[in-house]
C-alpha cells in the first residue's frame, strides 16, 4: 500500500479479518510461495543488564542479581561451539542497552576486559564467534549511530532492532516504556535509519497488545515502509505478541487475542507488500494458532534453537523442530532453514556485508540465498549423491503440477514460471524430475549414448580474465601450474592417437592467446586434419570464433565459412556461461557478450555449421539469469534448428579466482544440479532432443541418478580433460567406454556410442573401443 497511514487504517477498519487474511495470504504466496524459514541459532545473552526499565521485560536485571555483568570470551565461544555441534548457523547476540551509562557495575567489568563500552565488547565476541566457529552474527544491541555500525558492521551479517510502537504515549508516566529513554519512537527510527545508511541488513518490529491501538500499529508499520522505500535495508519485519510475565509491572496485563494478532500481520503484509519477510515467533503461541498466523501473512518463524531457550521469554520453550515443520505443512507450506541474512540479501552478500562476512554467506548459501543442504560440490569425486527425489509426485503443489501440464502441452513458458520450477523442493522437485523423465523416453528412448572422444586444449594463456576459469594463465607469468603452447605438430599427434585409440572426435579449444589470430585457428584445424583425415573436428567456442574473425578483419560468416572448408566440423557451445549481461559484467566483463554468442551460433548454424549449448551455473547468478538463458537458447534453436544438445556445467568451484576472492557461491547444490537438467528437458522439449550430464562434474554417482531425471547422453570419455581439473576437479581424466557401459548399467538402461551428430559410429571405431 502507498497511501498515508490515516488512509491506510480507515480502509482497513472497514475491512474484515478474513477479507484482510485472504488479500495477506495471496500477497505471501506472490512473494515467497510455499515456503516459510527459520534460522537455526543459539542464543548469546552478553549481558542482561540494561539501561532501561521496560515494564513487561524479564531480561533485564541488576548487578545483584546478575553476577557477572558480562559473559567472558570462554563462556562465549562454549555457547558457539555447542551451537554449531547442534547444525546452527547463527549466533543471536542479545543484550541490554549501553548498561555502563546507568551501572558502575558494567563500567569496572567492561575495563576488566579492556573495552570501554559494550558495544566494543560485543565487537570482539562477534569478530571471535565468526572466526572460531562460522556461526554468523547477528547483533541486537539497542540504540546505535554510524560510528557504532562502522564498529560492529565487518563482524555481523545482520542486526536488528524492535521499534515495538511509534506512539510516543506509551513513553509517558504509567505507559509501559516510561523511564526508558531508549525506546522513544523517534531515537529507534533513527537508528533503523542509520541502519540503512550503513547498508546492514535490518531486522525490526511491532510488540503489539502493549496499550496502542490498531491506528497506531498501522503509523508504525508505514513508518518501517517508508525507510525501507528509502533504503532497501529492512530484511524481515517481526509482529510479536505481548506475553504477560509474573514480576513484572504489566504481569497482569492482558495479553492480545488471536484475532489481535492476526489482524496485525495480516496489516503488516498488506502495508509491506508480497517481498518483505513478516515473521512471527512460534513459541509464542499454541500450536494450532501457527496455521492462522501463516494464512495470516507469515511466511518466516524467525530463530530456533535447539541448544539455548529464548532468554526474551523463557516460559515459553521453542517448538521442537519436526513439531514446526507439522504446523507449517497444516497450513500448507514447508519449513526451510535461512541464514542470519534474509535469503535476498545474503545473494547480495557483497553489497550488504563486510568482505570476510559475505566470503561466508556467499560460500553456504545455494541460488535461493538459502543454505546449501549438503556438503556435495560440483567436481568432488568422492561425494556421494544426495537422495533428494521421492517417489509420490501427487503432493505436488497445484502452481507447479498447473506449468507442468502447460509445458507438456507445448506451452511456452515464461521466465517466472521457470523460476517457480528451479525453485521447487520436495513432492514439486520430484514431479519435475517424473516429467523430464517422461519426456526423455518420449524423445529419445532408453538408450543412453555417449562419444569416445579426446580434448585437446592447445593453449592455457589467455588475454582474459574470466572470475570463473582457473585454467587460464597469464602470458608472462604461470600461476597455479606451468603456461604452455602446444605446436601444430603436438596437435596433430595428439588427435591421429585419439583416432588410433577408436576416438571419433577431437574438441579444440585454448585460451586466447597474444600470438594469435585467425590463421592461427585455421592452422590447427589443418595439422588435425593432415594427421586424422577422417575424425570429427569439434572446435572453438564463440570467443575464438570472434577473435579470429576480428584479427583477420573479417565478417563472421566469411570467417566461419573459411574454417568450416579447413576441416571445422562442429561448434562447442562453450563461453556461452550464463547469456544475461548483467552477470556476465561480473564473471568476464571483457569477453564476447551474450548477444555475441549467439550470433555466432546464429550465423554459424545459418552456413551449416551445428553446435552444442552450454550453461555454466552456481556462482554468483540467480534463478532469473538461468530462465533467460534456456529461454534464449529456445528461442535461437526455434529459428535456426543447429544445436544438438544442451549441456549444463556445473561451477566447479575450489580454485576458481572468484570463489576465492569470496565472491561467488561454492557451486550448485547438488538439488540445483539435478533441476538444471530437468526443467532444460521441459523448457527445451521438443527442440533439443538431447540433454547431456557432465560426469566431470558431477561424478558417476550424481550422473548416474540424473540419468532418470530427463538426461540421456553421457558426454564424451575425453581421454585428456585438464579445464575442470585446473579449477579443483578430482572425477579423472578419462571416463572410458566400459566405464561409460558399467555407468548405464548401474541405471539398468541399454547404452550405445555416438558421432558428434548422433549418428552411428563406423564399424572400425566400434570394434576398437568395444575392446577397450
Amino acid at each position: 500500500m502507498t497511501a498515508s497511514a490515516g488512509d491506510i487504517a480507515a480502509l482497513l477498519g472497514a475491512s474484515t479479518l478474513g477479507a484482510m487474511m485472504k488479500a495477506a495470504e495471496a500477497l505471501t504466496l506472490e512473494g515467497h510461495g510455499a515456503r516459510v524459514t527459520y534460522s537455526r541459532k543459539v542464543f548469546i545473552p552478553l549481558t542482561k543488564l540494561c539501561r532501561d526499565v521496560c515494564h513487561y521485560c524479564t531480561f533485564a536485571t541488576t548487578p545483584a542479581r546478575a553476577g557477572d555483568a558480562y559473559l567472558s570470551r570462554d563462556e562465549v565461544l562454549v555457547i558457539a561451539r555447542a551451537g554449531v555441534a547442534a547444525g546452527c548457523r547463527e549466533a543471536l547476540f542479545t543484550l541490554g542497552d549501553r548498561p555502563e551509562d546507568r551501572y558502575g557495575a558494567a563500567r569496572e567489568a567492561l575495563a576488566r576486559l579492556g573495552h570501554d563500552s559494550t558495544l566494543s565488547y560485543l565487537a570482539e565476541m562477534a569478530e571471535l564467534v565468526l572466526q572460531e566457529t562460522g556461526l554468523l552474527p547477528h547483533l541486537n544491541p539497542g540504540l546505535m549511530d554510524g560510528a557504532d555500525y562502522a564498529l560492529l558492521r565487518p563482524h555481523a551479517a545482520s542486526m536488528g532492532i524492535m521499534l515495538e510502537s511509534s506512539a510516543d504515549r506509551l513513553c509517558a508516566r504509567g505507559g509501559p516504556h516510561f523511564g526508558s529513554p531508549d525506546k522513544e519512537p523517534a531515537r529507534r527510527l533513527a537508528t533503523i535509519a542509520e541502519a540503512g545508511r550503513a547498508k546492514v541488513p535490518f531486522t525490526t518490529g511491532l510488540l503489539i497488545g502493549i496499550g496502542e491501538t490498531r491506528d497506531e500499529q498501522v503509523e508504525a508499520l508505514v513508518a518501517i515502509r517508508d525507510l525501507h522505500r528509502q533504503y532497501g535495508h529492512v530484511q524481515e519485519v517481526i509482529i510479536q505478541n505481548f506475553r504477560a510475565k509474573p514480576g513484572t509491572r504489566m504481569a497482569d496485563h492482558a495479553e492480545p487475542a488471536l484475532d489481535d494478532h492476526l489482524w496485525a500481520i495480516a496489516a503488516a503484509r498488506l502495508i509491506l507488500g508480497p517481498d518483505m519477510t513478516i515473521q512471527a515467533p512460534p513459541n509464542l503461541h499454541d500450536q494450532v494458532d501457527l496455521a492462522p498466523l501463516i494464512r495470516a501473512g507469515v511466511n518466516d518463524w524467525g530463530g530456533v534453537s535447539p541448544v539455548t531457550p529464548d532468554h526474551v521469554n523463557p516460559e515459553a520453550p521453542w517448538p521442537h523442530l519436526e513439531t514446526l515443520a507439522q504446523a507449517t505443512r497444516a497450513a500448507g507450506r514447508t519449513l526451510a532453514q535461512r541464514l542470519a541474512i534474509g535469503p535476498r540479501y545474503a545473494l547480495a552478500a557483497p553489497d550488504w556485508a563486510a568482505p570476510a562476512v559475505a566470503t561466508n554467506i556467499l560460500h553456504a548459501i545455494d541460488g535461493r540465498g538459502l543454505p546449501k543442504p549438503d556438503d556435495w560440490a560440483a567436481g568432488h569425486g568422492d561425494d556421494a549423491a544426495p537422495a533428494l527425489i521421492g517417489a509420490d509426485v501427487g503432493q505436488a503443489s497445484a502452481s507447479v503440477l498447473a506449468l507442468l501440464r502447460d509445458a507438456e502441452a507445448g506451452a511456452r513458458l515464461s521466465e517466472r514460471d521457470i523460476v517457480t520450477l528451479f525453485d521447487a523442493d520436495g513432492h514439486d522437485l520430484s514431479a519435475i524430475v517424473a516429467q523430464a523423465d517422461r519426456l526423455r523416453q518420449e524423445s529419445v528412448g532408453d538408450t543412453l549414448t555417449y562419444a569416445v572422444n579426446r580434448n585437446i586444449n592447445y593453449t592455457n594463456i589467455c588475454l582474459y580474465k574470466c572470475g570463473f576459469c582457473a585454467f587460464s594463465k597469464g602470458s608472462t607469468k604461470a600461476m597455479r601450474g606451468p603456461a604452455y603452447r602446444l605446436d601444430y605438430a603436438e596437435v596433430g599427434r595428439r588427435a591421429a592417437e585419439a583416432w588410433d585409440r577408436g576416438a571419433t572426435e577431437v574438441c579444440l579449444q585454448g585460451g586466447i592467446h597474444p600470438d594469435y589470430d585467425g590463421n592461427t585457428y585455421l592452422a590447427v584445424l589443418k595439422a588435425v586434419r593432415e594427421a586424422a583425415p577422417d575424425i570429427h573436428i569439434h572446435a572453438f567456442s564463440p570467443l575464438e570464433v570472434t577473435h579470429g574473425a576480428q584479427t583477420l578483419g573479417l565478417p563472421l560468416e566469411d570467417y566461419l565459412a573459411q574454417l568450416k572448408a579447413a576441416g571445422l566440423s562442429t561448434l562447442p557451445g562453450t563461453a556461452a556461461e550464463i547469456l544475461d549481461p548483467e552477470i556476465r559484467a561480473l564473471i568476464c566483463p571483457d569477453k564476447v557478450s551474450a548477444d555475441e554468442w549467439i550470433e555466432v551460433m546464429r550465423v554459424a548454424h545459418g552456413i551449416g555449421l551445428r553446435s552444442t549449448a552450454t550453461i555454466m551455473f552456481g556462482h554468483v547468478e540467480g534463478y532469473r539469469h538461468w530462465a533467460r538463458h534456456l529461454l534464449r537458447i529456445r528461442a535461437l534453436q526455434e529459428q535456426t534448428g543447429g544445436f544438438t544438445e544442451f549441456v549444463p556445467l556445473p561451477f566447479v568451484h575450489m580454485e576458481a579466482p572468484i570463489w576465492r576472492k569470496g565472491l561467488a557461491r561454492s557451486g550448485p547444490s547438488y538439488r540445483e544440479a539435478v533441476l538444471m537438467h530437468a526443467i532444460a528437458r521441459i523448457v527445451l522439449h521438443p527442440l533439443i532432443p538431447n540433454i547431456q550430464v557432465s560426469w566431470v562434474k558431477m561424478g558417476p554417482e550424481g550422473a548416474a541418478a540424473i540419468l532418470n531425471a530427463g538426461a540421456n547422453d553421457m558426454g564424451g570419455t575425453l581421454m585428456d580433460e585438464s579445464i575442470t581439473r585446473a579449477a579443483g576437479g578430482v572425477n579423472g581424466q578419462e571416463f572410458g567406454p566400459t566405464q561409460m557401459r558399467a555407468l548405464a548399467a548401474s541405471v539398468g538402461r541399454p547404452v550405445c556410442q555416438r558421432t558428434t551428430l548422433y549418428e552411428p559410429v563406423s564399424p572400425r571405431q566400434t570394434h576398437i573401443t568395444e575392446s577397450l
